[in-house]
């Protein structure tokens, strides 16, 4: 029997009674496992204890998740403001440098809202805070009282790039997508090519110009309507078919040694 392959996924801390949690929406774990056929494995924020080449050398795909907290503006040469609280600075201290050694190793990487942010971050780019009051931006938010279907409703269209990845995974020049945020890519970073613009402009979708494997980031939650969107299930299984063939690889190359 051939095993799954791992997928390491992204965590936050959260204090919960008093308690300090790593913490990840089972959102991100169901689909990993049933639609890209990985097995999930939550990876602590714990940068201190954990060496991430070691890790990496074990794991065939990396999730970087979303979450209520953004990327610490100092990150990105901005100051702190109200505008991009509430923080999580030791998911910072994990994520950024995770990301830049997966593109670096050719693990697959796929990172879905602050995901997307975190990558254009770690490669150097900025964020925008409050979208919704930049002049011409549409209001990318939703309403955290709505029932949890109508807060990740497909609400609007995103226009792909021609050529690209993601248009070879969707086989689309148009899908629609579910907002969720309030931040967003500002300055994109030069490793990174868009792969999808919202009405307004805002970058969508982005991919990894020079990394050697599956390399793609999405400001929406496909995770959402994995099983039952198209496009959202596409993304989550050209992300599992690139980690099985990671994990084939790794196997040939443990078997030569």
């Amino acid at each position: 029997m051939i095993s799954r392959p791992l997928v390491l996924l992204t965590a936050d801390v959260k204090v919960i009674d008093g308690y300090v949690f790593h913490a990840v929406n089972e959102l991100y774990s169901v689909p990993v496992a049933e639609v890209a056929g990985c097995l999930p494995l939550l990876l602590p924020p714990m940068s201190d204890r954990i060496a991430i080449d070691d890790i990496l050398g074990r794991a065939d795909g990396v999730l970087a998740t979303g979450s209520r907290s953004n990327v610490h503006p100092m990150l990105y040469g901005e100051a702190e403001t109200g505008e991009t609280e509430p923080h999580d600075p030791e998911r910072d201290d994990m994520t950024l440098p995770l990301i830049r050694a997966a593109i670096d190793r050719g693990v697959p990487l796929l990172a879905i809202c602050r995901g997307i942010q975190e990558l254009n971050v770690a490669l150097g780019g900025s964020l925008l805070s409050e979208v919704q009051t930049h002049e011409g931006r549409m209001d990318h938010r939703a309403s955290t009282d709505a029932p949890i279907d109508e807060r990740f409703a497909l609400k609007h269209s995103v226009a792909i790039t021609k050529g690209g990845c993601l248009g070879r995974i969707v086989n689309a020049d148009t899908i629609q997508v579910n907002s969720f945020h309030r931040q967003a890519i500002g300055r994109l970073a030069d490793r990174l090519a868009v792969e999808a613009v919202a009405e307004d402009g805002t970058i969508e979708a982005v991919s990894v110009k020079d990394a050697p494997g599956f390399a793609m980031g999405v400001q929406w939650h496909p995770e959402y309507w994995a099983e039952t969107d198209p496009p959202s299930r596409a993304i989550f299984e050209a992300f599992g078919d690139a980690a099985r063939a990671y994990h084939a690889r790794r196997g040939i190359q443990a078997a030569a040694e």
